[in-house]
């Protein structure tokens, strides 16, 4: 079992900076791959960046050049620092980890959410 609890949401000004965390427990050494999604309303979960264990990361277009996510293994945490934010990044951002359980398989897991949202 995972378990994954964020924090750094809130409101800001368009333009504006946040950065998330995410810090892991549980069984963290299975851990394979972390990634931040959100849901605005009305919308579809979407991916918005994943980190994989060899450090390889990718960016949802939309994001691209604004976002970094960064892992730190040894606090077993994932951040998402997000510059230059936008009206249209407005929604629950969720921390999201698969692990590979010996003998299990893989499984996925989910943070609780955390709300962000950009005034124009």
């Amino acid at each position: 079992q995972v378990q994954l609890v964020e924090s750094g949401g809130g409101l800001v000004q368009a333009g504006e900076s946040l950065r998330l965390s995410c810090e892991a427990s549980g069984s963290t050494s299975s851990i394979t791959v972390m990634a931040w999604y959100r849901q605005a309303s009305g919308r579809q979960r979407e991916l918005v960046a994943v980190v994989n264990n060899d450090g390889t990361t990718n960016y949802a277009d939309s994001v691209k050049g604004r976002f970094a996510i960064d892992r730190d293994k040894a606090k077993n945490t994932v951040n998402l620092q997000m510059n230059t934010l936008k009206p249209e990044d407005t929604a629950v951002y969720y921390c999201y980890a698969k692990a590979f359980l010996r003998g299990r398989g893989t499984y996925d897991y989910w943070g609780q959410g955390t709300q962000v949202t950009v005034s124009s």
